[in-house]
């Protein structure tokens, strides 16, 4: 296995870039109608070995007479989303700051509703080994992190530790993010062709069971829990199929608490059914590991707090002008009609208090904190 080096970390997500292009260039998606008629097929990407929310929603019978259509599995929000924005997919999901990255190209697209984050069971983790010397951000200088795709969530909680660590940006600049497949992450820690392994999810609790690995920090350390991605579509496709998008995203809200009120073992147990059904030869093992989807907002309602943390971050970086963003327009809580979902309403997991067995975390997101203890 090999792992594929980053020319400069500081080019973050500036592919998108392309992405806008096609889109202003008139892509259009397939599918959608221009008539009176709402097309009744999503086609999307899916994630090997994992159920997704829209997946999950329709096998709840969520979606209604809304059909999704698989079209391959992406590793890689930031492809994902782009693959939405460029009509080769009608939805596509990824960390926040990639949507927000998206958006500043120009790309025609709206966060309609969350669907990753971080709390105390869903949460990112850096691993080292247990006789890895790492105990602290410095330590970082001179190594590699392996991570499943370059800027986008993991290389963003990177920099913030990072720099909460102490370290300048030319010091940061020497610690070596790369992209490494998540399946075989655990495996080039182990083998130590990184000295950092990013995992998170089933993944991460399969390679805790198996031992010999230990955390240095986590994104829920770093900013509380906090709802971390969102699903996007295009403008275009939210004005052709207004219902189909309602359909959708209600749908998935009501999955997202469906998966929170339901017992553990029958989440887990749905789940292993679904991906047996769906015959793509994969491993279900894994499934046992799953916990949380780490959406904090009750039935993943945008606050644009989580966009805008992300905004903030990016200009901060130089990788945006605050003005190339409208916070208002980059997303719409317009198609969420769950009957619980209404703004402000608290969730379980916002309010949630850190078993003694999770990592500890702050009260809120921020990105001013005083630099992380969690490599003591």
């Amino acid at each position: 296995m090999t792992t594929l080096n980053a020319s400069t970390r500081r080019n973050f997500l500036t592919l998108l870039g392309l992405s806008a292009v096609a889109v202003s260039c008139g892509t259009t998606a397939n599918g959608a109608s221009s008539g009176k008629g709402q097309t009744k097929t999503l086609r999307y990407q899916g994630w090997a070995g994992q159920v997704t929310l829209p997946e999950l929603a329709e096998d709840l019978g969520y979606l209604k007479d809304v059909k999704l259509k698989w079209v391959g599995n992406t590793t890689s929000g930031p492809q994902d989303i782009q693959s939405t924005a460029t009509g080769q997919t009608d939805f596509g999901g990824a960390f926040n700051g990639a949507v927000v990255k998206l958006a500043a190209n120009k790309a025609p697209v709206k966060a309609v509703i969350s669907y990753y984050g971080s709390d105390k069971d869903a949460y990112n983790g850096y691993y080292v080994l247990d006789d890895s010397p790492i105990r602290s951000a410095r330590d970082l200088i001179g190594k590699k992190v392996g991570m499943n795709t370059l800027g986008a969530h993991a290389e963003a909680l990177l920099d913030i530790y990072l720099e909460r660590g102490g370290l300048s940006p030319g010091q940061a600049g020497k610690v070596e993010p790369l992209v490494v497949p998540p399946v075989n992450t655990e495996q080039s820690l182990r083998q130590r062709q990184i000295e950092v392994a990013v995992l998170g999810g089933i993944l991460r609790d399969k390679a805790l069971a198996k031992g010999g690995i230990r955390r240095l920090f986590t994104d829920y350390e770093l900013l509380g829990a906090f709802s971390a991605g969102t699903y996007v579509m295009t403008d275009r496709f939210l004005q052709q199929n207004p219902d189909t998008a309602r359909t959708f995203v209600t749908a998935v809200g009501r999955a997202i608490e469906w998966s929170r009120s339901t017992p553990r073992e029958e989440v887990v147990a749905r789940m292993t059914d679904i991906v047996k059904k769906r015959g793509r030869n994969e491993e279900v093992a894994p499934l046992r590991y799953w916990k949380s989807y780490g959406v904090v907002e009750t039935a993943g309602r945008i606050k644009g707090k989580e966009l805008q943390l992300w905004i903030d971050w990016l200009a901060k970086r130089g990788d945006i002008e605050k003005s190339q963003v409208t916070l208002s327009e980059l997303y719409t809580n317009e198609f969420n009609a769950h009957s619980g979902g209404g703004a402000g309403l608290p969730s379980a997991a916002s309010s949630s208090t850190p078993s003694s067995s999770a990592p500890s975390s702050p009260s809120s997101p921020s990105l001013s904190a005083s630099p992380s203890k969690s490599g003591r």
